[in-house]
C-alpha cells in the first residue's frame, strides 16, 4: 500500500466541523497536495452521513488525477440521525450485504470507482469474519476496493479477521496521552504480521485537556522547541513517527498553517533519549 506519511481526516470538514463549501474543500484538498498530503481518510457516518458526498463534489471539481491520491473510507457503524430515520438505537453492522451496500454508497458519494482503503469502523460483539470475507473477496474482484483493514481493532480481534481475510491496515486512537496501542500488543502484532498503523487523534488531548499530564508534556517540550526548532504539536507527531511500526498519524486539523507544519515533523529526528524525556513526561515517572 502507497499512502502519504500523514494522513488528511476529513470527519470535520462538513457539518460536524468547519461547514466548508465546495470551493473551501476543493482549496483544502488543494493545499494537502502541495504539502505532500496524498491520502484522504473518510468513514460514511461523517456529518450524519453526508460529508463524503459534499466531498466528493469538491474532488470532482479539483482537476486532480484520480490515480494521484489515495482515497480512505469506513463503514459498520449505525448512527442514529436524519440520514437513518430507521436507526432506533446506535449499534453495529457486519453482515456482507451490509458491507457491500456500504462500499457502494461510499463509492458513490466520493465520486470514485474504487476506494484505495476500506475499514471495519468499529469491532462487533456479532461480526462474523466469515461474512466479513465473504463481502471483501466480492469487493476486491469487482475491483471496488484495493485494500481492506480495521479500526479500533484490538490484536485478537485482528487476529481473528486476519484468520479469513488479509488485514492491511488498523487505524487506532495513538499519540503520547493514549498509548495502549504501545503496550497491549496492538503495534507488535501489526508489526509481526506486515499490518500498517495508522493513528487517529495523533496529538491527544495535550491541547483539549488542562491536566497535570498535558502540562508535565507541555513543559518537557518548552526546551525540545528551541533544539529542534519546532512548534509541539511537530514534536507529538514526530514521537509518533519514530515508532519502527511505521505509524501514519491521521490529523484531523482544517487550517492551512497547521496542515502545513504537520508535515514538516516529517523531517524532525529525536534523538532516543527526547524520545523517552516526552514519554517520562506523559506517564509522571522514569521507565522501570
Amino acid at each position: 500500500m502507497q499512502f502519504s506519511r500523514i494522513i488528511q481526516g476529513c470527519m470535520t470538514w462538513g457539518v460536524w466541523g468547519k461547514q466548508f463549501n465546495e470551493r473551501q474543500m476543493v482549496e483544502t484538498i488543494h493545499h494537502c497536495l502541495e504539502q505532500g498530503i496524498t491520502t484522504f481518510d473518510h468513514a460514511d457516518i461523517y456529518g450524519d452521513y453526508t460529508t463524503e458526498g459534499e466531498w466528493g463534489s469538491a474532488f470532482a471539481k479539483a482537476n486532480i488525477p484520480r490515480e494521484t491520491v489515495q482515497i480512505i473510507s469506513k463503514c459498520g457503524i449505525q448512527m442514529m440521525g436524519d440520514n437513518r430515520p430507521e436507526n432506533t438505537i446506535k449499534h453495529y453492522q457486519y453482515d456482507k450485504d451490509y458491507i457491500i451496500a456500504s462500499a457502494e454508497r461510499s463509492l458513490k458519494e466520493l465520486q470514485t470507482e474504487y476506494l484505495d482503503l476500506f475499514l471495519l469502523h468499529r469491532p462487533s460483539p456479532l461480526l462474523a469474519p466469515d461474512e466479513v470475507a465473504a463481502a471483501v473477496s466480492q469487493l476486491k474482484e469487482q475491483g471496488k476496493i484495493k485494500n481492506f483493514g480495521l479500526s479500533n481493532f484490538t490484536a485478537s480481534q485482528t487476529a481473528l479477521v486476519a484468520s479469513r481475510v488479509a488485514v492491511s491496515a488498523n487505524q487506532l486512537e495513538i499519540s503520547i496521552t493514549e498509548r495502549s496501542a504501545l503496550d497491549d500488543g496492538s503495534l507488535d502484532y501489526m508489526m509481526t504480521n506486515g499490518i500498517t498503523p495508522m493513528s487517529w487523534s495523533p496529538l491527544g488531548s495535550v491541547f483539549r485537556e488542562e491536566t497535570p499530564q498535558s502540562d508535565r508534556i507541555k513543559k518537557a517540550l518548552e526546551p525540545l522547541c528551541e533544539k529542534y526548532n519546532a512548534t509541539q504539536d511537530q514534536l507529538l507527531l514526530a514521537w509518533l513517527l519514530k515508532h519502527p511500526a511505521g505509524i501514519h498519524p491521521v490529523i484531523g486539523t482544517t487550517t492551512a498553517s497547521r496542515i502545513t507544519n504537520a508535515v514538516l515533523a516529517e523531517k524532525i529526528a529525536l534523538s532516543l533519549k527526547d524520545w523517552f524525556t516526552i514519554l517520562e513526561a506523559s506517564v509522571g515517572e522514569e521507565v522501570a
